[in-house]
């Protein structure tokens, strides 16, 4: 007996002793909430570091986590959708966003996927669309690309959380024993990680967006006071359970003046000639909301026209949504409107009272029947630069066709950040963008004749410019060279993207340079590796068996030449920054039999690997604009400041159309 009490004495003891040597040395909380550096442990917001999951940056409990928002009066607005999926969540959160920016409260964004991918980053763009890359080298839903470019912010890869995560998080927990041998269960231990991953973001600080110029970034800080929670695909979906329990679950816990719930649906049209908005998918769709035990405040009703009184008071009557807080999203000319069309109808005011923010709380009145307070929210300056974004979409001065050329053209996302980038650059120069989308396949010579379809040539020689963007796989290569060369030759102004830009090498590097048999690793057989020269070859870094999260990604640092096209479209800044994705780059031991001849690599980067070539363009003598980047300048591209590049680029389109008619 003496002995049994010895050692558990001696266990005691070794606890004890544990537990102070674990607390010495995990890192400690400043008092904003982030993490102190520490070595193996440091969240970083840039430069494509990995960083941990928000549960395990800091060794706080979802208790503890709770008191800190309600102390810090942070709120929560989750977005949910109903009907069908592709509904418009993502346009409505961000634009939920802008008028909370405008009402002059830091903002971040969750987007929630119930998918079991870990990431998005092994997805094909057929199957999901692009993939968005952040600053931290975060491969995300393209949701996120919206979040970014309306709230003017850098997000993190945390920011973007699937159940292929939170359940990578849940399992590595139990595997080191921090469940203390509990069995393991979607309630309450599932549901508890995704509470704590959400309230990790939303005190997680962001930054405004300044990522182009590396003396301009600076980090304020400061925690958002208002996080949007996207929560993704349709209520009702089996996947998505998890999140619907833990999202209920945390209403409870935060309280119901801390979050509020915005719900999205379908309001179709049926009928000819005597057209009817139909109320009953809406109805349904918020009876399974609340069957899940959620509970819309607001309704926002997507549909082709301005919702009718009638049927508003019809679905206020079915989803006990008050009248005032049903929200017309009906279509207008440009997605910039849609926060405009919300202000009218004083959703910003509503949400403030729902919410109970203090600048613009009216005690003892209902939400829904708040009077307009938020007139200084609408003449706040970012409200007025939305709206002279808004009207300069629909008052163009020309029209302008980009061809892009490409392997995904039948599923449009897969593009879309290119598709906003040059929208953006359309708008800054005040032309109406056309977008010609050309399959490279189509482009590529055929087996009978050799030739190359020439209604798709047709279609490339009569736009102004041409657009090249990233890829994978050989499928279409060969016709992206071509239409690179079409380009060259007929001087028509372009840009190539990532793989753009390599097949821009590979194209010079054959025609002029007189190396025939030039191509890129990534699409030579082993076998054949002899009989081909490698332009572009595989990253010494690189990793070729595991796929998730091993390329070259996030922001990265690019010196300019100055004597470059380049860093006169970057303002004259040195060094920049721009966001990669990529496991394949230009062979540096071809550089000076190339520049010689007239392609100029005008833009590197010197890392641990070596140098790399990031920005590739021929002389303006040569060519109007000929410019290739290695990395993704679509990623930075903001409505209030278009990406240079693109910007350059719609800029060269301008000039070239009006001195064609100055002739």
């Amino acid at each position: 007996m003496p002995c049994n009490i010895c050692l558990l004495l001696s266990l005691l003891l070794f606890h004890l002793l544990w537990q102070a040597i674990g607390a010495t040395s995990s890192p400690s909380p400043t008092s904003n909430g982030r993490l102190r550096p520490c070595e193996g442990n440091a969240f970083r917001l840039r430069g494509g570091e990995s960083s941990t999951a928000p549960s395990e940056q800091e060794d706080e409990s979802l208790d503890e986590l709770v008191e800190e928002l309600i102390a810090s009066n942070r709120k929560l607005v989750v977005v949910t959708g109903g009907v069908l999926s592709g509904i418009g969540k993502g346009v409505t959160a961000s634009s939920i966003g802008v008028l909370f920016r405008a009402m002059g409260y830091r903002v971040t964004a969750l987007k929630i996927d119930p998918y079991l991918n870990v990431d998005a980053g092994t997805m094909s763009p057929f199957e999901h669309g692009e993939v968005f890359v952040l600053d931290d080298g975060g491969e995300t839903d393209l949701d996120l690309g919206n979040y970014e470019r309306f709230l003017s912010v850098c997000l993190t890869k945390q920011s973007n959380l699937s159940t292929g995560k939170i359940y990578q998080s849940v399992i590595e927990k139990e595997r080191v024993g921090k469940y203390l041998g509990k069995t393991v269960q979607v309630v309450p231990h599932v549901s508890d990680a995704i509470q704590e991953w959400v309230l990790q973001v939303a005190k997680t600080p962001v930054t405004h967006f300044s990522t182009q110029h590396t003396e301009e970034y600076h980090y304020h800080g400061k925690q958002p006071e208002i996080c949007i929670v996207e929560l993704g695909g349709t209520l009702g979906d089996i996947e998505s359970m998890p999140f619907v329990e833990a999202l209920r679950q945390l209403q409870e816990k935060v309280g119901y003046k801390n979050m509020c719930f915005v719900h999205v649906s379908l309001v179709p049209v049926l009928g000819s000639p005597i057209s009817e908005q139909k109320t009953k998918p809406t109805q349904h769709s918020v009876k399974v909301m609340m069957q899940l035990g959620l509970r819309p405040d607001f309704l926002c009703c997507r549909g082709k026209e301005p919702l009718e009184p009638s049927v508003k008071r019809k679905l206020s009557l079915f989803t006990s949504v008050p009248d005032q807080a049903i929200i017309s999203l009906h279509d207008v000319s440009n997605i910039y409107r849609v926060p405009l069309m919300m202000m009218e109808q004083n959703l910003p005011s509503m949400l403030a009272q729902r919410l109970r923010l203090p600048k613009y709380r009216k005690k003892g009145v209902a939400y829904d029947q708040v009077p307009d307070t938020c007139q200084l929210a609408k003449r706040s300056s970012i409200i007025r630069e939305w709206t002279v974004l808004a009207d300069s979409v629909d008052a163009p001065e020309n029209d302008c066709t980009i061809a892009m050329v490409g392997k995904y053209c039948d599923q449009g996302d897969a593009y879309l950040s290119v598709i906003k980038a040059l929208t953006h650059a359309a708008i800054a120069t005040k032309q109406k963008l056309h977008i010609e989308f050309i399959d490279s396949s189509d482009l590529e010579p055929t087996a009978d004749d050799g030739g190359v379809s020439s209604s798709s040539k047709d279609r490339l020689l009569r736009c102004d410019g041409l657009v090249v963007p990233g890829g994978f796989g050989s499928r279409g290569f060969e016709g992206k060279i071509e239409a690179i060369r079409t380009a060259r030759t007929r001087q028509i102004p372009f840009l190539g993207i990532c793989l753009g830009m390599q097949a821009a090498v590979v194209e010079f590097a054959r025609n002029i340079a007189g190396i025939a048999n030039a191509h890129s690793a990534e699409f030579v057989d082993t076998e054949n590796a002899s009989s081909h020269e490698d332009l572009i070859m595989f990253m010494p870094e690189g990793d070729r068996t595991r796929m998730g999260g091993t390329m070259r990604l996030g922001a990265r640092e690019t010196i300019l030449r100055r004597d470059s096209l380049a860093y006169q479209l970057y303002g004259q800044k040195e060094k920049i920054m721009e966001r990669h994705r990529h496991r394949y780059e230009v062979n540096p031991d071809w550089v000076n039999t190339l520049e010689p001849l007239g392609l100029h690599f005008v833009g590197k980067n010197t890392d641990a690997s070596g140098e790399r070539m990031e920005v590739v363009e021929l002389d303006r003598e040569v060519h109007p604009y000929f410019v290739g980047a290695q990395f993704h300048p679509e990623f930075t591209s903001r409505p209030e400041k278009p990406n240079p590049l693109f910007l350059g680029l719609l800029q060269q389109i301008k000039k070239q159309k009006q001195d064609a008619q100055n002739k």
